[in-house]
């Protein structure tokens, strides 16, 4: 059985016992998080949502809160003497997906 959810703006394809990797969320390390905005339900039987499947979710436990690591960001312009460089890492959560709820 699998699902496919929205989260961070990306739709994500995910099945139980799946470690995935998502755009920060307001949770601490060790609490289970609920994804409610379920867009399809695949396996024995199939339901599409219009646009989410009402009643479904999928739950999941924290793993863990991070940083991706750092992308360099130069900017720069030939002969005017302009360069500016800057850093930048993305936050991420880190999580184990537990039960898919149809």
């Amino acid at each position: 059985m699998y699902a496919i959810i929205e989260t961070g703006g990306k739709q994500v394809k995910v099945e139980e016992g799946q470690v995935l990797y998502v755009e920060k969320l307001d949770v601490t390390e060790g609490e289970s998080f609920t994804f409610d905005k379920v867009l399809f339900v695949g396996g024995d039987n199939v339901k599409v949502g219009t646009p989410f499947v009402e009643g479904a979710t999928v739950s999941a436990k924290v793993e863990k809160q991070g940083r991706q690591k750092k992308v360099v960001v130069f900017k720069y312009k030939a002969k005017k003497n302009y360069h500016k460089k800057q850093g930048h890492r993305q936050p991420y959560t880190k999580l184990i997906v537990e039960k898919i709820n149809a």
